[in-house]
């Protein structure tokens, strides 16, 4: 039992860009290059999901220069995914701690990171260097979502205003405000586990007045992470898994 645990874990894990019809399937781009440096041989076993969420295993049947592919040996839906879709409305911290953030998340199972300026964000980068900066936190969401078995890669969507994201989280079904001067419990808040669900954190500095009443009265109640102030790159994480535990997406 333990040595096929093992296995398991030691077992490559890819996203493909579509759909796979057939029962051979060839590697391109990242993943060709990332099955060389894995060094991956002939007959060893690789899992590949698609956009779908279909979790095909397969076996290397080719690893060259010009040629890497896998025979498709088993199918089924993958069941990695928790059953509820989180948005995180992160304001822009200071630094490289998004990075951290982004990472973390995915391993926690974040479905989207939506980046925010807020109004006492210190990190205000121009157009340009966004532009970079979500690139750069996708890459990270997908090596984390390899890393993690994830059935999705969660998507980092472009950096919007404070009112911009407080407009759009109207979509979930439900919000929560993450709010430094207090709140109620999060079991208080989620006593039905909904299908979709939004949390705004905030930066370093954390939120205004103005923008705290701007969510609750949007329907995003402020709630609280304890007596303690975390700090900003520690907040999203502990938020992230009081919901995953509060929804039973721990189990």
């Amino acid at each position: 039992m333990y040595q096929k645990f093992c296995e398991v874990r030691r077992m490559a894990w890819f996203f493909s860009e579509g759909e796979i019809p057939s029962d051979v399937y060839r590697f391109s781009g990242e993943n060709a290059k990332h099955i060389r440096v894995l060094r991956l041989r002939q007959g060893e076993e690789v899992t590949i999901v698609t956009p779908g969420g279909e979790q095909c295993g397969g076996v290397m049947e080719s690893v060259s220069d010009g040629d890497v592919t896998a025979r498709i040996t088993s199918r089924k839906r993958c069941e990695n995914e928790p059953d509820v879709f989180v948005t995180l409305y992160q304001a822009l911290p200071k630094g490289d701690k998004m990075d951290y953030i982004v990472q973390k998340c995915v391993e926690l199972g974040i479905s989207r990171i939506v980046p925010v300026l807020s109004a006492r964000c210190v990190s205000r980068p121009d157009a340009k260097s966004l532009v970079k900066k979500r690139e750069r936190w996708q890459k990270i969401a997908l090596q984390a979502a390899m890393q993690s078995r994830r059935g999705i890669i969660p998507q980092v969507e472009e950096c919007v205003s404070f009112a911009q994201a407080v407009e759009t989280s109207k979509q979930n079904e439900r919000n929560i405000f993450f709010y430094e001067m207090g709140g109620a419990p999060v079991k208080e808040i989620l006593t039905e586990n909904p299908k979709t669900l939004g949390m705004f954190i905030g930066s370093e500095g954390g939120f205004e007045d103005g923008e705290a009443e701007l969510a609750i009265q949007s329907g995003a109640p402020a709630a609280t992470l304890g007596r303690r102030i975390l700090r900003a790159e520690t907040a999203p994480l502990a938020a992230l898994s009081i919901i995953m535990y509060q929804t039973d997406n721990f189990s």
